[in-house]
């Protein structure tokens, strides 16, 4: 069948928007209550009419594609871990409402959260999701997928859900789940969280750790570059930081805040889908009718640890427990190629503090990176 139009809940800052309409599908409807995200998507989407209020909406109109990205607070492991009962994660009961409320249901409902879910409460929200997916008729398959797969050095994995009612999910999902990542060359450069330091930095060779709305002092920021040939330390700007998740810079300047600067672009560019991903997504989708990718000889009927699976009515579950996390054509990009546009140099006031946490932490230590730290901040010797 040949898809066309899109319906866009919890549309965030248009990553799914923006990657599907590079594949040829069309978006008729977005829905965000975020004040700063909506200033975003009139900006960037003027022509798509835009409402606030999933709770509020009583049907979804006439579409191929149901997509959303739901709220994350209550399933990430830096957040509340209320799980799918939570006030925000809970969203998602709204999806099937809608579907409920909706004469003509999409054929594909694609869905997206952290990859964390699978393991807070033994995954009850993916379980939850899947059963309310096949409770309605549709086959379903999961995934979770990393951004730094995709042509971006941003270490970012999510899971992604697709059902269907006509056609296979796996179709548009698997392409690749046999592709091992590549083993990493010696890093030119190693991404890390300087707000964090106690209980773990983020440390991602060659890119950097995923890009997050909140952080160890509970504010917006970015993650820190070290470049181990030069011992130099930089922070992306908040124009990196919208290049790693796929958009154009300068995509959230209409959300800046003459008050507190971009330290909300910071938090809506840290919850957004990444484009590129979003784009690989919606050419699955587009050409679904003819896809076909081999996958039934892999998995196991018992849900154990695993980062893929598939199944629907009627069908038994299957669960893959280590399936690649990129496309067949899987590409890694360092933060040298990448480029930093408008970087700047990581202060003594930050470097300081992490290097203090760090070192008083019972982290495991890396002692080149202690010392290189310990020069940027002036320091003869690592502190004890």
């Amino acid at each position: 069948m040949a898809y066309q139009t899109v319906a866009s809940l919890f549309s965030g800052i248009g990553g799914f928007e923006a990657g599907f309409a590079a594949a040829g599908l069309k978006t008729s409807l977005m829905c965000e209550k975020d004040p700063a995200a909506r200033a975003v998507l009139r900006n960037q989407f003027p022509n798509i009419d835009l409402v606030e209020d999933v709770t509020l909406m009583a049907r979804i109109p006439d579409c191929d594609v149901l997509v959303g990205g739901w709220p994350c607070q209550d399933l990430s492991q830096a957040g509340r871990m209320a799980g799918v009962d939570g006030d925000q994660s809970g969203l998602v009961a709204h999806v099937f409402r809608l579907l409920d409320a909706t004469p003509k249901k999409p054929n594909t409902v694609v869905l997206e959260n952290v990859a964390f879910s699978l393991n807070l409460q033994k995954g009850k929200a993916v379980q939850y999701v899947t059963s309310e997916l096949a409770a309605r008729g549709y086959r379903w398959a999961y995934r979770v997928l990393d951004t730094r797969e995709f042509g971006l050095p941003h270490r970012r994995r999510r899971i992604f859900i697709v059902g269907m009612l006509e056609g296979d999910p796996g179709s548009i999902l698997f392409d690749g789940i046999k592709r091992k990542a590549a083993e990493d060359d010696p890093p030119s450069h190693i991404g890390f969280y300087w707000t964090e330091g106690n209980r773990g930095v983020g440390w991602t060779p060659d890119a950097v750790p995923p890009l997050k709305g909140g952080s160890g002092l509970s504010i917006p920021s970015p993650p820190a570059i070290w470049t181990t040939a030069t011992g130099l330390f930089q922070t992306p700007g908040i124009e990196d930081a919208e290049r790693l998740q796929g958009f154009a810079a300068g995509w959230t300047a209409a959300a800046r805040d003459d008050a507190k600067g971009d330290r909300g672009r910071w938090r809506l560019v840290g919850n957004a889908v990444s484009v590129p991903v979003a784009e690989w997504l919606g050419r699955g989708i587009a050409a679904s009718d003819i896809a076909e990718v081999e996958y039934q000889d892999l998995g196991v009927e018992t849900a154990s640890q695993h980062n893929a699976a598939w199944g629907g009515p009627g069908q038994t579950s299957r669960y893959v427990p280590s399936a690649g996390e990129g496309p067949g054509d899987a590409k890694r990009v360092s933060v040298e190629t990448f480029g930093l546009n408008d970087a700047r140099t990581l202060s003594l006031r930050a470097a300081e503090g992490f290097l203090r946490r760090y070192m008083k932490s019972g982290l495991t230590k890396n002692h080149d990176f202690a010392r290189a730290l310990a020069n940027h901040c002036g320091l003869s010797e690592v502190p004890a």
